[in-house]
């Protein structure tokens, strides 16, 4: 790719971004040996559209729909237009620019073998596609980010759903062979491409194969991943393989074996619970196989999930990558492409309504490429800080940390009274079932009438009143919220001192009384309020200087009587 190939491939990098990544066992290391997190954004919608981040219905849920509408509406020459405008301002510098300033290190790039490569064979790539790809990877080795390619529709596609912009919606690259030999040569022509790109993380070698309807298929996965590292191997022997399970990556069950010394494990996690049992089989999997793990799509929920699940990640030294960076008229991806004028029109003509007029498709056609860069989108930075918990941010009081008891939590009470907790201390909210029930904290609903949480928030949706839990606290129990798992470019995470600021939703029995601290060790300032009932109070707080990347932590704990705790927000 590069015409200055040594001298690229021995460049350093930004901050932890230096040099090739590798799988040491289970973690993950740098050029220099420095043991990494990926934190990244996914480029949904990019090289592969998605027709829910359009807006669209089924009609239009996968690249070829949409195509073939856009065909309709404008021809030929036009749509061709139209698709080399948006494949250029959906992902330009400005984006990547933004990404790393945020304090990302990295990012995941979907790719489409149907448009990547020139239909027939030799298999070749289409320049100008492939292009822009070079052009992502250069741009992020200049701003410090790395790159995960991922092959998101294969030849025939691995999922036969729309997310692989299947034909027939069928798995054909497990069906037909030729399909197979044609993306294990992709596979090896990307490596070829690359092999002296140290900015390029690794290569995600399937997106999500397999839901569970095509499950008859499972056996054929390893086999295929094994084929390809194959080709990737008589190429290119420094980059970093990843695999996912089947549906939707979540089973690992095919998982018997490590078919390479360089590899990272992937899963998705959607729409569920943010506790470490919803993730314990891949832990179980880590200390089985001896290899590092990458949480590779996840997102698309409120931002008060995303400060429980990232923070999960986080606390359990799992890589990840949320998706997605940008997207349509939304508040739960950083960057909300804004919905033209007339869009419904669109979306109309797709559920089987009238064909709009050719200047008036064309028109809003071209409004939406002008929103797309980012500069023209609306920026929604509460997203970026819920998944580094960068003040000013809301915790979930349910949400505190995943480091196990001692670190995260402490409790005053035996582990028999733990299991026999039935009563609240006070109060008439139902106890909580099936979540966070290993740590034996008291987790309550605010509102009675609930017994199961809800985490299925897809829209970004608030929770409602009656999905609000809360954490009750005996007298000298405790609890601590890690933050800040990465700051801003030029700012050292942890190392700020002087004053901090927090806002809690409490109550108690007759008033009560909490210890607040900016610090596992810092010192606390005591918080009191004097009614029944739920309120909001505010804590002034000293702030501890931290050394290096050392994660914030702040620490709530009940003084004299039962309190209970729904949220605290971080204000400075």
């Amino acid at each position: 790719m590069s015409e200055n190939i040594t001298e690229n491939a021995l460049r350093g990098g930004v901050g932890d971004v230096y040099g090739y990544v590798r799988a040491d066992g289970k973690v993950l290391r740098n050029g220099r040996g420095e043991e990494i997190l990926l934190r990244g954004v996914g480029f949904g919608s990019w090289l592969l559209p998605e027709g829910y981040m359009w807006r669209f219905p089924d009609g239009g849920d996968r690249p070829r729909r949409i195509e073939r509408m856009i065909r309709e509406l404008v021809g030929e020459e036009k749509a061709a237009r139209f698709w080399a405008l948006y494949y250029d301002r959906y992902v330009a510098e400005a984006d990547i620019a933004r990404i790393a300033a945020e304090g990302f290190n990295s990012v995941r790039v979907p790719l489409l073998a149907r448009t990547l490569l020139e239909e027939g064979e030799p298999v070749r790539f289409k320049p100008d596609m492939i292009a822009r790809i070079d052009r992502v990877v250069r741009w992020c080795e200049q701003y410090g980010l790395y790159v995960i390619l991922d092959l998101h529709g294969a030849p025939g596609g691995q999922t036969g759903t729309n997310i692989d912009d299947s034909e027939r919606d069928l798995p054909e690259l497990f069906l037909d062979a030729a399909n197979r030999v044609r993306t294990v040569t992709l596979w090896r022509l990307l490596a070829e491409r690359y092999r002296d790109e140290w900015i390029v993380a690794g290569y995600d070698l399937l997106n999500e194969p397999l839901p569970e309807w095509f499950a008859a298929h499972n056996d054929s996965v390893m086999p295929f991943y094994e084929e390809v590292i194959a080709a990737i191997r008589e190429v290119d022997d420094r980059h970093m393989i990843i695999l996912e399970g089947v549906h939707w990556a979540t089973d690992w069950s095919i998982f018997d074996a490590l078919p390479d010394d360089n590899v990272l494990l992937q899963f998705h996690k959607y729409w569920n619970a943010p506790d470490t049992a919803s993730i314990q089989v891949y832990l179980e999997h880590r200390e089985r196989l001896n290899a590092p793990l990458f949480m590779g799509e996840g997102g698309e929920n409120n931002k008060d999930w995303y400060a429980g699940a990232f923070r999960l990640f986080e606390d359990h030294d799992i890589s990840w990558n949320f998706w997605t960076w940008k997207k349509m008229d939304t508040g739960n991806s950083p960057c909300s492409i804004r919905r033209p004028e007339g869009w419904d029109l669109l979306v109309r003509y797709l559920e089987g309504g009238d064909k709009p007029a050719p200047d008036d498709a064309e028109r809003i056609l071209w409004a939406y490429l002008d929103n797309l860069p980012i500069e023209r989108c609306d920026y929604e930075p509460a997203v970026v800080r819920s998944l580094f918990l960068r003040a000013p941010v809301r915790i979930p009081a349910v949400f505190y940390g995943y480091e196990g008891e001692g670190k995260s939590f402490g409790l005053a009470r035996s582990l028999t009274e733990r299991d026999t907790i039935s009563q609240p201390a006070f109060g008439s909210g139902a106890q909580v079932e099936g979540f966070r029930a290993e740590d034996g904290t008291d987790i309550r609903f605010v509102v009675p009438g609930r017994t199961a949480p809800n985490f299925q928030h897809g829209g970004g949706e608030e929770w409602r009143e009656d999905e609000w839990m809360y954490v009750t606290l005996r007298p000298g129990e405790w609890l601590a919220y890690g933050c800040e798992a990465a700051a801003p470019r030029g700012t050292a995470v942890g190392s700020a001192t002087g004053k901090s600021a927090i806002r809690l939703r409490v109550q108690s029995e007759g008033g009560g009384k909490l210890h607040v601290s900016d610090g596992r060790d810092a010192s606390a300032t005591t918080v009191e309020w004097a009614e029944d009932g739920w309120h909001t109070v505010t804590a002034k707080l000293e702030r501890a200087g931290l050394p290096g990347d050392a994660v914030r932590h702040m620490v709530i704990k009940a003084a004299d009587r039962p309190i209970g705790v729904a949220w605290l927000e971080l204000l400075d």
